[in-house]
């Protein structure tokens, strides 16, 4: 096979004119083509492109690469999990079952290891319907809801399998998502994404392939303690249950506020770390589609427009959109009674009305006003604690119209607030610190040069974002364990060596691989 790039397509035209195109570009026929990867190229307004590279088929490959500067041999590198030098005499444990844990349970189960899974929240049916009544009636259930459960926070996060990570491990993983139920297009698209609407039913299927290669995965499970004997690992302790073992590998995620103080408790190394906070910033999408595609706004053969935008002031404090939503909605992210976290998500056919990201200051230690392993997690949570009372409790969420909270005062918006289960008015400098005020509104103008309309005064603000990656970062050496208890693999974003889902998917096999290894 030839890898053939920089095919382009207009909108008006379809895939099914891709083969004539390669034809043309190599100067022959063209038996097969099998798309690789799918892109929009956006920078001319009035001459959008979506741009193609294919894997094809020629009876002459020799002369196909001479013929074509952008043909190149198809080389791909195939993920194959290592096979243990021999079964080990204790089952390996897994502590939370979000994508590190799921992908590092799906390699141990793949070579015969036969993984014991432990997730403190509950399976995707029961945790969505715990979901849904959140939404609905700010019910919270502490140990079931948008950050804990089968899935874990990914699950109901939008489920963009985006990063800047090369790995060969990346095919692999989208393989597996697209044989769990996942569509195909996110094995070949510049910008994955699975969709809020589809990810529990593909979480739940890797769940019963793992059980079908023996492991097990065990619901309402919370880790409350470790066991060691000299510095080695010798047991994990839940609620209801003492299991012995070897190995475990933690990946807790970034809202396991009880598990980061049992560890502090059990002086397990770990360290303060930078990351970011501040609010969701929500359009309606059809501004975005026309800031970002021009004349061709709404045409069918687009997507919903995305964007990224990122800045640093003269101040040096960096600003930057995260986890951007098309066709989304805000939603509810508490773990906590009494705090108040939002989200973004949207379904796989990203249409609803607003599209929303988070709008984050950067902060580091330094700026933390607590001190200890603690501080940031210590913050969030007073952060959290102030927007639950701004916004009369219930876990409704305080809003502000950017306008209002440019000009620190009220002002009319022209979006309609997607959070359920409901907002309320509130200058949102009355609950976030300057160090996050200051930065967004120095940020904003800058944005609204950038993308048109971004900083809009009818665009709507809900707060606060706070849990946009860990607080904390687990120690890990060369072996990936804890360098003070061998046998424990510190994971994924709960401890701070990954930042979203395809990035803590790969430290979950980076872990399993590293367990396999230690056999």
């Amino acid at each position: 096979m030839i890898r053939l790039r920089n095919l382009r397509l207009t909108p008006d035209e379809g895939e099914a004119a891709l083969r004539e195109k390669a034809e043309k570009a190599l100067r022959m026929p063209v038996s097969e083509l099998t798309i690789v990867r799918r892109s929009i190229d956006a920078r001319k307004k009035n001459d959008i492109r979506i741009v193609y590279t294919a894997d094809v088929a020629v009876g002459n490959e020799t002369s196909a690469l001479l013929r074509c500067r952008d043909a190149a041999p198809a080389v791909t590198q195939p993920y194959t999990p290592p096979v243990p030098a021999h079964l080990a005499e204790q089952r390996p444990v897994i502590v939370g079952f979000g994508p590190a844990g799921m992908f590092a349970g799906l390699v141990l189960a793949l070579v015969g290891l036969r993984p014991i899974i432990l997730e403190r929240g509950e399976d995707a049916e029961r945790r969505t319907a715990k979901v849904a009544a959140m939404r609905r009636s700010g019910v919270l259930d502490p140990e079931s809801n948008i950050q804990f459960g089968e899935g874990g926070a990914g699950a109901f996060s939008d489920g963009k399998l985006s990063t800047g990570v090369k790995s060969p491990r990346i095919p692999w993983v989208l393989e597996q998502l697209v044989e769990a139920g996942a569509p195909i297009d996110i094995t070949y698209d510049a910008k994955p994404h699975i969709g809020t609407d589809l990810l529990p039913g593909v979480c739940a299927n890797i769940r019963r392939r793992i059980i079908a290669l023996g492991g097990e995965v065990r619901f309402s499970q919370k880790l409350v303690g470790i066991e060691s004997d000299h510095g080695r690992l010798t047991a994990a302790v839940t609620e209801h249950d003492r299991l012995p073992c070897s190995d475990l590998i933690l990946a807790c995620g970034h809202s396991a506020r009880d598990t980061f103080e049992l560890l502090c408790k059990l002086s397990i190394p770990m360290s303060p770390k930078a990351f970011a906070m501040g609010m969701r910033i929500e359009h309606r999408q059809t501004d975005i589609d026309r800031a970002q595609y021009g004349a061709f706004a709404g045409h069918p053969n687009l997507p919903p427009a995305d964007y990224a935008l990122a800045c640093q002031l003269p101040n040096g404090r960096r600003c930057y959109t995260f986890c951007m939503c098309p066709g989304g909605e805000v939603v509810p992210a508490a773990s906590e009674p009494g705090r108040v976290c939002v989200n973004g998500a949207s379904p796989s056919k990203r249409n609803y009305v607003n599209s929303n990201a988070a709008l984050l200051a950067a902060v580091s230690p330094e700026d933390f006003p607590y001190d200890g392993i603690l501080g940031g997690m210590t913050w969030q949570r007073e952060l959290e604690e102030r927007a639950f009372e701004a916004a009369g409790g219930g876990y409704r969420a305080p809003i502000q119209t950017v306008g209002g909270f440019l000009k620190r005062s009220d002002s009319p918006g022209s979006v309609i607030p997607s959070y359920e289960p409901g907002v309320m008015s509130v200058g949102l400098h009355n609950i976030l610190p300057p160090v996050i005020t200051d930065t967004v509104a120095d940020a904003l103008p800058i944005f609204g040069r950038k993308l048109t309309g971004f900083d809009a005064p009818g665009a709507v603000l809900t707060a606060p974002e706070t849990r946009s990656s860990s607080p904390v970062r687990m120690e890990r050496d060369s072996t990936l364990q804890s360098p003070a208890l061998r046998g424990l693999y510190p994971c994924g974003e709960g401890a701070g060596w990954a930042g979203g889902i395809m990035s803590a998917a790969l430290d979950g096999i980076r872990c399993a691989e590293a367990v396999i290894h230690a056999l």
